[in-house]
């Protein structure tokens, strides 16, 4: 499957919406929840949804 995505920057290769990687239905991502993700992207987005709260943690 392929898509195109208003907020991918190809330049950088990043999402520019949520401001670093592009992972395709991750939390914030315009195709949340409406498409269906293997196991492996699945592991891929809650690591950096963890990574992501331990950021800001670190920032409070």
């Amino acid at each position: 499957m392929t898509f195109h995505c208003k907020n991918y920057d190809i330049e950088d290769d990043k999402c520019n919406k949520l401001k670093g990687e592009c992972v395709p239905a991750r939390k914030g991502c315009v195709l949340e929840g409406r498409m269906v993700v293997s196991d492996e992207l699945a592991e891929k987005i809650r690591s950096i949804d963890e990574q992501t709260v331990r950021r800001k943690k670190d920032t409070l």
